[in-house]
């Protein structure tokens, strides 16, 4: 069942050699070895025009071809073209010549995860894996909605980027929507302790399910420090996965438990989706401003696919309660715009605050991404603009910026507009409000 690859990195770097450093193709200059495999070797390499760094696959055209690997390697370069995620790992281009094929590909610096879980002792503190498993869902989510199941998730193939986010990569076993026989999939493939138990069956499979039972054993290695199911024997494995016969270390707390059992379900119909898995109370538990910041500090987090880059300490210090010093530039700031943060959806925050503005009688006249990439709307009313803006703080947390405007673009002077009032609003707003961060708002 388990597939040849076309390259497996190794965790140690090849000490770099002092000879003239070659320039591929005119465009990177190669760098030291970063690992290799049976069919391909990695290396660190720049860019000449602007010198930033990628990592780059070299793969011998007539041993792929001749071994029957040629597919696997479309397979990956198809699938990574595709995909645009934050914590999916960036193909920038493939060049080739008459012997070699090269993937120029988005250099992940922090190593592998299950190396990463090694140096910290064999395993995680919880919130550290939920962390990683933020935005392992988040990049899953992403690829299944665009047909693409990756089939081959383990710790091994998550990489870190320099700021400790993780990167999906190895997309060699992915499944493409063209792939599908009768909305199924059949081939059998992936590493054993990590892959689905319909997958063996060859019987057909949903490849996004198959990906959330991986997740599970990840989610598993993460906080126990150990496989739920690991045995040399597979067919005595696989009978120890139909029985659910593994056991919690007594640290594992009750709700990552309830999650894990959820997600470890031999039967991918009643197995939890990631879709479902995006709004799990565990993976979206929210967190006071002050540890989120702190979080922020020790472990920057990435964004999800549709949101604005995550602001940093220095942005959340002086939006916090009590820290916004713009009030001593602009006193009618205050009076005329609300802050507040919120741990649901972007999707559900919008819908919100345009039934919100509804009932106030503005009405939504444009949705678009602002600058920066921030997700923006506009509810307009006779005479005055109601502008929100809302963008990832730390995830799950959002910030939601709101300001009251004249049509001609200014703050409306006073503390409410003509029949509109801040204190309504709050109310409307109602469980969608985590905190509100302006002076005197509780």
């Amino acid at each position: 069942m388990d597939q040849v690859r076309p390259c497996k990195l190794i965790s140690a770097p090849v000490a770099n050699s002092k000879r003239h450093r070659e320039v591929l193709l005119g465009r990177y200059e190669l760098d030291r070895l970063l690992g290799c495999g049976t069919f391909a070797k990695v290396y660190l390499a720049r860019s000449v025009s602007d010198g930033a760094a990628v990592a780059i696959k070299v793969l011998d055209k007539p041993e792929v071809v001749g071994t029957g690997m040629a597919r696997s390697v479309l397979t990956e370069v198809a699938a990574m073209r595709r995909l645009a995620h934050p914590n999916i790992l960036k193909l920038h281009e493939v060049m080739a010549t008459r012997s070699k094929i090269y993937l120029v590909m988005e250099h992940a610096p922090g190593g592998d995860l299950l190396a990463c879980v090694a140096r910290r002792g064999g395993l995680l503190p919880e919130h550290a894996a939920r962390r990683y498993f933020q935005q392992l869902v988040s990049a899953l989510h992403y690829c299944h909605a665009r047909g693409v199941a990756h089939r081959d998730l383990k710790p091994q193939n998550l990489l870190l980027d320099r700021d400790g986010n993780l990167k999906i990569s190895d997309f060699g076993l992915a499944a493409l929507p063209e792939q599908l026989r009768d909305g199924r999939l059949q081939t059998a493939c992936g590493t054993p302790a990590y892959t689905a138990p319909e997958v063996i069956r060859r019987k057909g499979y949903d490849g996004a399910k198959a990906d959330a039972w991986s997740c599970g054993v990840i989610l598993f290695v993460l906080l126990a420090g150990s496989l739920p199911f690991d045995d040399a024997n597979l067919a005595l494995m696989y009978r120890r996965i139909h029985k659910r016969d593994y056991a919690f270390p007594k640290w594992v707390s009750p709700p990552a438990r309830r999650l894990l059992y959820r997600l470890l379900d031999p039967n991918p119909e009643t197995r939890i989706t990631i879709a479902v898995l995006m709004e799990h109370p565990w993976l979206k538990r929210s967190l006071s401003l002050d540890s989120q910041l702190s979080s922020i500090v020790d472990q920057p987090p990435t964004t999800r696919d549709y949101i604005t880059p995550v602001m940093n300490a220095f942005d959340i210090i002086l939006l916090s309660l009590g820290l916004d010093l713009s009030g001593l530039f602009d006193e009618a700031k205050n009076k005329k715009e609300k802050r507040f943060s919120s741990t649901h959806s972007i999707e559900k925050i919008m819908e919100r605050i345009s039934e919100t503005g509804g009932k106030l009688g503005f009405v939504v006249d444009r949705r678009k991404g602002s600058a920066g990439g921030m997700v923006a709307a506009g509810l307009s009313r006779q005479g005055s603009i109601l502008s929100v803006e809302v963008s990832e703080v730390a995830s799950p947390l959002m910030l939601v910026e709101m300001r009251l405007e004249d049509c001609s673009g200014s703050s409306s002077s006073g503390a409410d507009d003509e029949g509109f009032s801040w204190e309504d609003l709050k109310a409307e707003l109602g469980d969608m409000v985590f905190a509100w961060h302006d002076s005197g708002d509780s």
